[in-house]
């Protein structure tokens, strides 16, 4: 238990230092412009987003997001009308989204939380929705569970989590990336490796350093996971296969995953060029984000 929650606690400063999709904009941060730029960048890249969850269909329902991270699907729901509360661990984002929803005059019940302890009643919420959230928590089983008890009777779980059967995960993380990262033991291989990908060379220094210091660590399945999903200094992710992610979804009825987003930027040249209806088959079979989406 103590092992846990010092592994928790090292998850949130991490994302406390380092908020989810916080680097795609060079605008102020917390402007509306930097919030604009944020929602651009999330569904043209994430195009799919808007499609699966529907934010329409959540007017006047209550809707719980776990892991509100800038605040760009929270918006959405509350711009469709829905009655939305979002927890996050961290302290940053609930300060970014609370900003946020005062730029737009819209209301939202926010807080700091856990998602393996949800301050919240039994049969609460209409629908609970995480988006990439859940594999980086100690005891994925128990945030999962969480839901399940704060669902109203025939309430929606949608839930995002890493998919170990695609791209992502086996040619750009376990392939390119182990090959890549060899490079970073020579001094100019951060800047060198930052021009040809267009990584963060800041995560790359640090990246460089990790392998310095203990190269075999590095490179081992998880530890190398853990530094390649969300940036170098990230202290856990997991990825699930299919049959995985609905083993823990056994107290939910009609319980089903889908994949979704390619991830197009680890494709070299054949990202840009793919039609979009071949994107759009690929990602269902291969894509990096596995959505299970279930009822109580």
């Amino acid at each position: 238990m103590q092992q846990a929650e010092e592994l928790k606690s090292r998850v949130h400063d991490f994302w406390q230092a380092n908020p989810c999709g916080s680097d795609v904009s060079d605008e102020g941060i917390g402007t509306r412009e930097f919030f604009d730029a944020v929602e651009r960048y999330r569904y043209i890249t994430e195009w799919h987003i808007p499609e699966v969850v529907e934010f329409p269909r959540w007017r006047g329902k209550e809707v719980l997001e776990i892991g509100c991270g800038l605040g760009t699907d929270a918006i959405n729901f509350a711009r469709a009308g829905a009655q939305y509360t979002g927890i996050d661990l961290t302290e940053v984002s609930i300060e970014m989204v609370r900003r946020r929803f005062e730029l737009e005059g819209l209301n939202a019940n926010l807080r700091v939380a856990d998602a393996e302890r949800l301050p919240f009643e039994n049969d609460s919420f209409d629908l609970v929705y995480s988006h990439g959230v859940l594999h980086h928590t100690p005891d994925t089983q128990r945030a999962i569970d969480e839901v399940y008890r704060v669902l109203k009777p025939d309430g929606v779980a949608m839930v995002m989590l890493y998919h170990k059967h695609s791209y992502n995960y086996w040619v750009n993380i376990m392939t390119m990336r182990r090959i890549g990262v060899r490079l970073l033991g020579f001094d100019w291989g951060p800047r060198f490796v930052h021009r040809l990908t267009g990584e963060n060379e800041r995560r790359l220094l640090e990246l460089q350093r990790l392998y310095r210091s203990d190269a075999k660590r590095l490179l081992s399945t998880q530890e190398f996971l853990n530094q390649n999903t969300d940036g170098a200094g990230n202290p856990l992710a997991r990825v699930y296969t299919r049959s995985q992610a609905l083993m823990m979804f056994t107290k939910f009825k009609n319980a089903a995953a889908e994949a979704h987003f390619l991830h197009k930027k680890w494709m070299p040249v054949i990202g840009r060029l793919l039609p979009f209806a071949v994107e759009r088959r690929l990602a269902g079979i291969m894509g990096w984000h596995l959505w299970i989406i279930a009822r109580k």
